[in-house]
């Protein structure tokens, strides 16, 4: 299965017994979210569903990655919200339009390789941090707290009324029983789909499927029995019904192309291309680390894929895209094999806006937040903790930074704080790999080696010399450059200067072994201060 799995890089119909059920997760997850985001940015809500189908059936299909899933993403909503409010909507689908070109430029110079670069411990970090923001944000809504379900996942709301716990204090005060009693019965089945072995082995019945449908049975039960249990139609899914087909085409809508020499307008194209660039391979690198198959995305068509998928998405009104974490993460906890769950997913956001309407505006919203809080507690996992405590220092403080600072800031802002405190651990622990070290007790004196690393740069000069500058008096020094294939000329001219000077301050010894005719240092000389 792995092997078939991992060889496999085009669209293949051989494992849709598990692609099928994780469509029909994501399907669940995605539609709110589309209209959620698309309310937030100040577009119709329509657009969301626009982008939603494109991200699915397009990028789907056009992307290299087997478990990535992209559609209209939260980190947007603030750029969105403003350029919609100032050049006007039919501008603005110009900016998505010029923004996918752009994307497509990048694919295609290969800029999608700096995603090569980003440490796993900022990853991991970025991942523990949107599971922890998923449950935060999904809290309010599983016990009856749906002021605007927005879905925006990598922000935190400011202001005097609304803060990171504030919304959890209000959403105690404004708890609803009824809704209460379905969150609880819909986490207590998804438990049950994982834990229980009879049930694990249902794959062609998702867990998330039970829950929709017993939610949806539940609240009719309510409605029916006068219950003042019974959920009212603003903590359910909200979707567009059009009365007729001349409707339904209504609801799209087409650039304005005159605008395209408005400065404007490229300002935005090009910002939402490069935060939406950016956010895509980060979703991306944390997709392929999630993947049980270990399998590797390639970043230049991803780019490529959603460059495609925006330019499609202005061209008939809809939100621009990114690959998105959280469809992603559900994606695979859900089984996917294949990037057919994505497209899957794709197509029964159409059917569903085509045909379904009515039946889906009556699942309530706490099924689909405790499908949310579940993949949060996967994400967010102690397992991960732990695993990033054992790995060392080095690991876990640039992890638990990016955390932090993704919880309280954004996505954008969280990754970029842990990528400078990694590089800044990074560069301590170059400093401190510049060689082996080692003494040796004599009775005449000290015998102190320095094996030199394969590559020894300028930042590891500060190390040497402090270690040079703490030798004991009357010792031997023993520097083999055996095992080094560079050596930079500050950290070169600082052993010079050790051997012809420094070293005769203490009554050193210096034998210089293996190094290169290059490095203008004759090996083996031994030298002795006066």
């Amino acid at each position: 299965m792995e092997n078939s799995t991992r060889a496999n890089n085009g669209l293949t119909f051989k494992f849709i017994k598990h692609d099928l059920p994780s469509g029909l997760v994501v399907f669940f997850i995605a539609l709110p979210l589309c209209l959620g985001i698309a309310v937030a940015s100040g577009a119709p809500p329509f657009a969301g569903i626009i982008c939603g189908v494109i991200a699915g059936l397009v990028v789907g299909f056009l992307s290299k990655s087997h478990v990535s899933v992209s559609g209209p993403a939260a980190g947007l909503i603030a750029i969105l919200l403003a350029a919609i409010t100032d050049i006007g909507y039919p501008a603005f689908l110009l900016s998505v339009v010029i923004a996918g070109g752009i994307q497509l430029l990048l694919g295609f110079i290969k800029a999608g390789t700096i995603s090569n670069y980003f440490p796993s411990s900022v990853i991991e970090g970025m991942l523990a941090a949107i599971g922890i923001i998923i449950i935060k944000k999904e809290l309010p809504h599983a016990i009856g707290y749906d002021k605007a379900h927005e879905g925006d996942f990598f922000a935190l709301e400011k202001g005097a009324e609304t803060g990171f716990f504030t919304e959890l204090i209000n959403a105690v005060n404004y708890a609803h029983a009824g809704i209460i009693m379905v969150t609880l019965v819909s986490i207590a089945i998804l438990i049950a789909f994982n834990k229980i072995p009879v049930l694990k082995k249902i794959k062609a019945v998702p867990g998330a499927l039970i829950v929709v449908v017993v939610g949806i049975i539940i609240n009719e039960i309510f409605i029916r029995t006068g219950s003042k249990f019974a959920i009212s139609e603003d903590h359910l899914v909200i979707l567009p019904t059009p009365g007729n087909f001349q409707e339904f085409l209504g609801q799209f809508s087409m650039p304005d192309f005159s605008a395209f020499l408005q400065p404007k307008v490229w300002i935005v194209g090009a910002t939402i291309a490069v935060v939406a660039s950016i956010e895509t391979l980060l979703c991306l690198e944390a997709g392929d680390k999630m993947d049980p198959y270990k399998r590797y995305s390639s970043a230049n068509a991803e780019l490529k894929a959603q460059g495609i998928g925006n330019i499609l998405s202005g061209l008939i009104g809809g939100l621009p895209m990114t690959s998105v974490i959280v469809r992603t993460s559900a994606n695979v906890n859900a089984g996917s094999k294949t990037k057919l769950s994505a497209m899957i997913h794709g197509t029964l956001l159409m059917v569903a806006v085509l045909l379904i309407p009515g039946l889906l505006n009556k699942i309530p919203m706490a099924c689909l937040a405790a499908i949310l809080i579940m993949t949060g507690l996967r994400l967010a996992n102690p397992k991960v903790f732990k695993h990033m405590w054992h790995a060392g220092k080095y690991q876990f403080i640039p992890f638990l930074a990016t955390l932090i600072a993704v919880v309280f800031t954004d996505l954008l802002k969280g990754v970029g704080i842990g990528l400078v405190i990694s590089i800044i651990f990074i560069l301590k622990g170059n400093m401190k790999l510049a060689y082996f070290f080692k003494k040796e007790e004599h009775h005449e004196g000290e015998t102190i080696y320095m094996d030199l690393a394969q590559e020894v740069s300028f930042l590891n000069k500060a190390a040497i010399k402090q270690t040079l500058s703490h030798l004991p008096e009357n010792s031997l020094l023993v520097i083999n450059a055996a095992q080094t294939v560079y050596i930079d000329f500050d950290v070169l001219e600082l052993i010079k200067d050790f051997v012809q000077y420094g070293s005769k301050e203490k009554n050193i010894t210096v034998t210089l072994l293996n190094f290169k005719e290059s490095y203008g240092v004759e090996s083996s000389s031994l030298v002795h201060s006066d």
